[in-house]
């Protein structure tokens, strides 16, 4: 009987996916989750990280990236921006930043080494949020279902949803589902981010060409030294600067457009 019902539990997850149309295009297979789900594993890894890791107190730089954040926010799609976007600096040297669904974005200060502008600092979290609204995370975990943890995620998701062993429940997904949200995805899908990010800078105002900057800067951090944990997964470091080169002059427009339409932040 309990094979048979995993069986069952397994075609109808599967048949609940369905294929979908990224923001650059790209075919993606979602489903696995309601975004409600979704939502509390990113609430879920947040407060975890937030728990493990030493909080900023310099009031000067959280001022800064919150502005950052909040320039970029009031561009995305309305089923963002109605969301109350949280933001975490974190003291670590590792020039790092994530973003996740529900709204959470966390940056480490050693960013600031190589985010040497307020643009360039727009590229990072632009590039994070970009996985957000690309969905890459629910992405992730779909497939993640469709592989050998599918029955033990999809009965956690179960037991949320019907509120049946609420402590086991939230320790399983502690252990599956929401430390996939805050792992590196595809090269494809940082690829992807890198286009929606750059993007989304410049519908904010801020000057999509320094995202070229910002990853030469990344790259002459990493020379002779152990590359970033932001290199480590990611397309080539110089064919990732062409492509941003390349996507420049269409974006300087949208660029000027946003700053004469009076998207000028000053965030410093």
């Amino acid at each position: 009987m309990k094979s048979a019902l995993s069986g069952v539990v397994i075609v109808l997850m599967l048949a609940a996916c369905a294929t979908t149309t990224s923001p650059t295009g790209r075919r993606q297979v979602m489903g696995g989750v309601s975004q409600q789900q979704l939502d509390q594993l990113g609430a879920q890894a947040f407060a975890e990280t937030k728990a493990k890791q030493t909080l900023s107190r310099d009031g000067k730089q959280n001022a800064y990236v919150q502005c950052v954040v909040n320039a970029l926010v009031a561009e995305l799609p309305q089923q963002y921006r109605g969301v109350r976007w949280e933001t975490a600096l974190f003291v670590d040297k590792e020039p790092n930043a994530f973003a996740l669904p529900g709204g959470k974005v966390g940056v480490n200060s050693g960013i600031f080494s190589v985010a040497k502008n307020q643009d360039q600092l727009a590229a990072v979290i632009g590039h994070e949020i970009g996985h957000v609204i690309s969905r890459h995370h629910e992405e992730r975990i779909t497939q993640q279902m469709g592989a050998s943890s599918l029955v033990q995620i999809v009965g956690a998701l179960a037991g949320v949803a019907y509120g049946e062993g609420a402590g086991n429940t939230v320790s399983q997904l502690g252990g599956t589902a929401a430390p996939v949200l805050l792992l590196r995805g595809s090269r494809t899908q940082e690829s992807e981010a890198d286009v929606v990010g750059q993007r989304l800078m410049a519908q904010a105002g801020f000057d999509p060409a320094q995202a070229v900057n910002l990853w030469q800067n990344m790259m002459a951090a990493a020379a002779g030294a152990r590359p970033p944990q932001w290199l480590s997964t990611h397309p080539d470091p110089a064919n990732r600067i062409r492509e941003l080169q390349r996507d420049v002059p269409a974006l300087q427009p949208v660029y000027r457009q946003a700053r004469q339409a009076g998207r000028t932040p000053r965030c410093g």
